[in-house]
């Protein structure tokens, strides 16, 4: 939901270019991966990063699994409670008031607050789902989900239609606005939000242990980047074109205003249910690689952790308060998605399986692999290094301007 407001910073043509690059770039290194996992006899992220760089290469990979994945949850948790993501509750964005979905229908009360309608949330959805010990048990709420999001695309589309054919959408802008080197530096504050759409190499070693037929997981992936990059660049599209350069870092928290079509409160309304539900449901097929990788980082030598009913309840039960501690506290997810995407997204993504095949201990890199992997590194090194000096860069002027009108204020 942080893509459409990519747009207002690349612009239409180049931002809907990044996603598309992104994603050919997502599918060649995780071809990579299964390739080289295959080779080791890895039936892992974590076994294959062990095989290349040893102990610390997979404890390493672990961390950044951690880091990510909470990140996401914590989002999730966020955008279905209140802050500035208005879905359920209602969330307060630049000093104006979002009202959420149950606020709108029933007026602001105790129990649709934001605390109390996560933590409603997280014991009769998330605990229930996140519970189930295999990936292969969430196929039909993953299913589900997928259908939720294309309600909300053929909706937000739809709208949008209308409005062009009303003739009251402005012309978008179709490329970056740069006057200065600091507006060239502030293009790149974008990229980690697109590259943690993508991230999904995580997951991919746990669908090809379920699957009777290893050779298909190729022409999954495939399959699955392909239909996440036409919604995401039609969520965009048609997100930026619907609200322009009013888009909010969540465009959900848009859609509580009056957009001059027939239904319109109703469609409103549906948008942020439908998406409210999809994230329900996509929640616990992220927390299942974050409970195995924790449970590998804190006891690395003990058995499955799906045999221990003991530890694999400690160790839900543990994650799931922590992310809800996270999304009660963090205010905003487009912070959540620059830290994480900046940081663990970008290793998991495309420097590890890079890194992966520069390392090449059981001789298979071929030399297209190699300048790949190079190129890979470097884009993700040099472009997220540039995001986060300038975050830091944007911090320091949001806290200095308060700072500013105190002493301005104390000086009359």
């Amino acid at each position: 939901m942080a893509l459409p407001a990519t747009m207002k910073v690349l612009g239409l043509v180049l931002g809907i270019g990044i996603i598309v690059f992104v994603a050919i770039l997502t599918e060649l290194s995780v071809s990579m991966l299964l390739r080289f996992s295959k080779a080791a006899g890895s039936t892992s992220y974590g076994g294959v990063m062990g095989r290349a760089f040893g102990i610390g290469g997979r404890k390493l990979l672990q961390v950044c699994v951690l880091i990510n994945n909470v990140g996401l949850l914590v989002v999730y948790m966020i955008i279905i409670g209140k802050s500035t993501c208005d879905v359920l509750s209602g969330t307060s964005s630049s000093g104006v008031r979002h009202a959420g979905v149950l606020q709108g229908w029933f007026g602001e009360h105790w129990w649709n607050e934001r605390v109390f309608v996560i933590l409603l949330t997280t014991l009769f959805v998330f605990c229930p789902l996140c519970c189930l010990k295999r990936i292969d048990s969430l196929r039909f709420t993953s299913g589900v989900a997928v259908a939720l999001a294309v309600v909300f695309l053929v909706i937000i589309a739809g709208m949008t239609i209308f409005k062009v054919v009303e003739g009251s959408i402005a012309m978008p802008r179709l490329l970056p606005d740069v006057t200065d080197i600091n507006s060239v530096w502030q293009l790149f504050t974008v990229v980690p939000v697109i590259v943690t759409a993508y991230v999904c190499h995580f997951n991919v070693h746990s669908i090809d242990n379920e699957l009777d037929d290893d050779s298909s997981i190729q022409p999954i992936v495939q399959t699955s980047l392909l239909v996440c990059c036409m919604i995401y660049v039609m969520t965009s599209l048609f997100g930026f074109l619907l609200f322009g350069d009013s888009t909010l870092e969540d465009v959900l928290a848009n859609f509580d205003t009056d957009l001059g079509i027939p239904y319109g409160s109703l469609l409103n309304d549906i948008v942020r249910v439908s998406y409210a539900l999809h994230l329900m449901l996509v929640f616990p097929v992220l927390f299942h690689p974050l409970r195995i990788n924790l449970d590998g980082l804190l006891f690395p030598s003990a058995g499955p952790l799906v045999l221990s009913k003991r530890r694999f309840l400690l160790v839900t039960m543990g994650m799931i308060f922590v992310v809800y501690l996270g999304a009660n506290f963090i205010p905003n997810i487009w912070d959540v998605f620059q830290f994480s995407g900046a940081t663990a997204a970008v290793c998991l993504g495309f420097i590890f399986p890079s890194a992966i095949a520069l390392r090449d201990v059981h001789g298979i890199a071929t030399k297209k692999d190699k300048v790949l992997s190079v190129f890979m590194i470097c884009l993700a090194v040099f472009a997220n290094m540039v995001a986060i000096y300038s975050d830091i860069q944007a911090l320091f002027k949001k806290n200095a301007l308060p700072r500013q009108r105190h002493l301005t204020w104390g000086y009359k």
